[in-house]
């Protein structure tokens, strides 16, 4: 057997985790305790003292209530004797009143009731019974020994021989469902790093001298408040803004007011005082809690196995109460006992009385008690998980009563976990919440990152960019060091991969800043900041993985003029995305979207009055609606690549003032709608490279205006006519096709002076080539040519001629008229290039880099 204590330590946790145990899990716990002491207790006197005890019960008896009678006794009694040696019955009858009896004649003894004779009076019956001291049943010890334990199993209730061991497993299983999560490999290590750092976050010095600041921060408003009104607009002001989450407020509201660069500084040197090693283990502590938090939050693990061995508490409460009070009036004292074994006894009904009933009575009655309150604690508990969403969790209480109003509200098992923390004590989330508080470790970093990138420093990572503006890059730093903001004469402002970036008001000292990249960088920005960059910014670039880390105040840029947006910004999102602040955005002209979309948000029409150019790079996702298009009538320049379009959408040809179209990398086959570009009279370069066109049909002829075609990387096995009808056409690119030949109509075409035809079939070019003697570039690399005509100097404007991949054997000596060629424009194999006569390799080699400077 086991003991007590044994079965008792599994209900047993690390005294460390009962911060985890709210007071209904305590008192379960005790009511556990209690009700194994109860099937302990059961389960020894069954074991030490349970039995029954078993009598026959006499046919005369049995007969008797089969008859009314004035006594409420049988009449008549049949008793069948059978003879120990194996004799035959014999019958005999005995008279009680008027009735006759069988008794059972036995041969070692008498019967176990006189004769009487009919005519006797009921008063010497009555003298009889009372002068009998009892009947002989013939039974011996063995048998009475026998029947007993028969009856035992074949007359009780299971009841009652099985409920002590029951309750036992009932009581093992409701201890092992309410501490199961801490024992669980995949919640177990996640409950003790989270208890582990919540005694590290609730000892650190830092948390100390956080809240102390807090304390002394309140104090001076309480001062500032009793001492003088003008003060208060001056500091308060901005709490306002900051603390208020108002689409239109362009602050970003997680920012602490106590640490906003508007704050008397006086304040922040009682919030550096650290020795190096608390500091030290300060930062230790926020990448530990920072590191837990992403851990934790992207599941609800611990969550969904609190509820379950909650739930099924409550199952196995309601599935004992049910079963079990059924049974309460089963134990009883008497039972009646039909064994079937008269072979053996003589006798086939026995009355047998159970010692225990009564005990086990009272045990099971109090078992019943307790597993009711264990059932009704349940009950509020699962009230309890469902009343309030426990997978969320709001510092709000602690923002309101302390100064770090940014610390953010937490998720999934990280929530559920602080909300058994506070059912233990709410201090521990409290000072928990300092950790969380970006304030809180963007002061504490501030420190060594300043000291680190001086503005000595910060000059040294100054480059040009191509563009010869002065451009400075941070990458992956803890936050913007102080020094930036007095790089005023810096352009170009890149901020990658900052999730701390803080940008104060100092950034108005940067009066040529006007263009901004922020990498996975969801900057904050002071009011002052604000209104510099609302005013002075021209250039934003925001790229990002998820929506929600683009900053509110990018929607609030009035005087924007080119915004790019590189990200997830999918159909599901674009609910989130903000586009209805893009009416803001009153000058903006360029807008790039770099992302997955399934259609255009219609909220860009916002913008559709100003803006030029519209851009959008898909990652392969299909772009299905495009209706949106149709309101941008301003639009000059369209690209949409790599969105899987399949034709050419009839929303384009409503964009009257459309000037170059680009329909890069998508799944066009046929472009028969070709023909509706004849309304837009604007369209002179059309841009359908890397798609899977087959043919080009002739109604191109319409598009008269065009002068910039480009059909590169598709199906093509022929160019029509109709193509070389286009007389503006300026520069027509077919490279990495399968055409075979060139039409002898390509010298309509006398405005041609860019020509690919890289990566075809051709194997002859026609004379007629030449005549476009305005061509600059000339791409013929790759094909089946076996010579060059001699004509090829008749190109005077060439500067740059592909030749290499072909099957030449020599080149034309009349490469030396084309007077703007030289050699770095001339690409061939060398051994072919060797075959030019020198006068005409001198004149290729002459003045190299001023030509080809000239050409690029």
């Amino acid at each position: 057997m086991f003991t007590l204590a044994e079965v008792a330590s599994l209900n047993d946790i690390q005294p460390t985790y009962r911060i985890l145990k709210p007071w209904w899990d305590v008192f379960m716990d005790y009511l556990a305790v209690v009700m194994l002491m109860v099937a302990i207790f059961a389960g020894t006197m069954q074991l030490t003292k349970d039995q029954v005890v078993c009598l026959p019960v006499l046919q005369s008896t049995v007969n008797s209530k089969a008859q009314p009678g004035t006594t409420g006794k049988a009449d008549v009694t049949t008793v069948e004797t059978t003879t120990g040696q194996g004799e035959d019955a014999s019958m005999r009858t005995v008279s009680f009143g008027s009735a006759p009896t069988v008794t059972p004649d036995v041969p070692l003894s008498r019967a176990t009731s006189s004769q009487y004779q009919p005519t006797e009076s009921g008063q010497e019956l009555k003298k009889e019974q009372k002068d009998s001291s009892g009947r002989k049943t013939n039974l011996d010890f063995q048998q009475y020994v026998f029947i007993n334990q028969m009856c035992y199993h074949l007359a009780l209730p299971w009841y009652s021989k099985y409920f002590p061991y029951l309750a036992l497993i009932h009581t093992i299983i409701l201890i092992v469902s309410s501490n199961f999560w801490f024992k669980y490999p995949k919640t177990c290590s996640k409950i003790e790093h989270f208890v582990s750092i919540l005694g590290k976050c609730f000892e650190s010095p830092w948390t100390t001298k956080a809240l102390s600041e807090t304390a002394c921060e309140d104090s001076e408003e309480n001062k500032q408040r009793l001492t003088g009104a003008q003060s208060l607009p001056k500091h308060v002001s901005t709490s306002s803004d900051e603390g208020s989450p108002s689409a239109s407020t362009p602050m970003i509201t997680k920012t602490g007011l106590k640490f906003s660069a508007e704050k008397p500084v006086i304040e922040v040197p009682s919030m550096t005082i650290l020795d190096k090693k608390d500091g030290e283990q300060a930062k230790a502590l926020f990448e530990k809690v920072r590191k837990f938090r992403a851990h934790v939050e992207d599941s609800d693990l611990i969550y969904k196995l609190y509820v379950v061995q909650t739930v099924i508490k409550t199952v196995k409460f309601i599935f004992i109460l049910c079963y079990t009070a059924n049974f309460v009036n089963a134990i009883s004292f008497e039972h009646i006992c039909n064994p079937k074994v008269e072979h053996l006894i003589g006798y086939t009904q026995f009355e047998c009385t159970h010692n225990m009933a009564y005990m086990l009575k009272k045990l099971l009655i109090s078992y019943i008690s307790l597993i009711c309150v264990y059932g009704f604690i349940c009950l509020y508990t699962l009230f309890w998980l469902f009343r309030i969403p426990l997978k969320e969790y709001s510092f709000e209480k602690v923002r309101e009563e302390s100064s770090f109003s940014d610390i953010p509200d937490v998720k999934n098992d990280f929530a559920f976990l602080l909300h058994m923390v506070d059912q233990y004590d709410q201090l521990y989330s409290k000072r928990f919440g300092v950790f969380l508080s970006e304030v809180s470790e963007n002061k504490l970093r501030e420190i060594s990152l300043n000291h680190e990138w001086t503005f000595e420093k910060l000059r040294q990572h100054v480059s040009r960019n191509a563009q010869e503006k002065q451009e400075l890059h941070l990458f992956m730093l803890s936050g913007v060091p102080d020094a930036v903001f007095d790089l005023t004469d810096l352009d170009v402002l890149k901020l990658e991969l900052i999730p701390e970036a803080k940008i104060p008001a100092k950034i108005s000292q940067m009066t040529n800043l006007q263009e901004l990249h922020l990498c996975h960088c969801p900057a904050k920005v002071e009011q002052t900041a604000f209104s510099f960059l609302r005013d002075h910014l021209r250039c934003l670039h925001v790229k990002f993985t998820d929506v929600g880390e683009i900053p509110a105040w990018v929607y609030l840029l009035k005087n924007l003029r080119e915004l790019y947006l590189i990200g997830n910004l999918n159909s599901e999102n674009n609910k989130m995305i903000g586009l209805e602040s893009l009416r803001e955005l009153r000058h903006l002209k360029i807008l790039h979207v770099k992302s997955n979309l399934t259609k255009i948000p219609s909220n860009i029409t916002d913008v559709a009055p100003h803006l030029t150019k519209l851009v959008i790079h898909n990652d392969g996702t299909k772009l299905l609606v495009l209706n949106s298009l149709k309101k941008m009538m301003n639009v000059a320049e369209l690209e949409l690549q790599n969105c899987e379009l399949e034709r050419i959408p009839h929303a384009i040809f409503s964009l009257s003032n459309l000037q170059e179209l680009d329909l890069k990398s998508n799944s066009i086959r046929t472009i028969e709608e070709i023909i509706s570009f004849q309304h837009l009279k604007r369209l002179t370069c059309l841009k359908l490279w890397h798609n899977k066109i087959v043919n080009i049909p002739s109604s191109i002829t319409h598009v008269k205006n065009l002068e910039s075609l480009y059909l590169s990387n598709n199906k093509l096995e022929s160019l029509p006519a109709a193509v070389f009808s286009l007389q503006k056409l300026r520069c027509l690119d077919v490279s990495y096709n399968s055409i075979a030949v060139i039409p002898v109509e390509i010298g309509l075409l006398q405005n041609l002076q860019h020509f690919h035809i890289t990566g075809n079939k051709v194997d002859i070019l026609p004379k007629q080539l030449f005549k476009c003697v305005k061509l600059r570039t000339l791409s013929l690399g790759q094909n089946c040519i076996t010579s060059i005509p001699e004509k090829v100097g008749q190109l005077l404007q060439l500067t740059h001629l592909e030749l290499k991949g072909n099957c030449l054997d020599r080149l034309p000596a009349t490469l030396g008229q084309c007077r703007l060629l030289r050699k770095s424009g001339l690409v061939v194999e060398d051994h072919l290039f060797d075959t030019l006569p020198s006068e005409v390799k001198e004149v290729l080699n002459q003045d190299t880099s001023i030509p080809f400077a000239n050409g690029i």
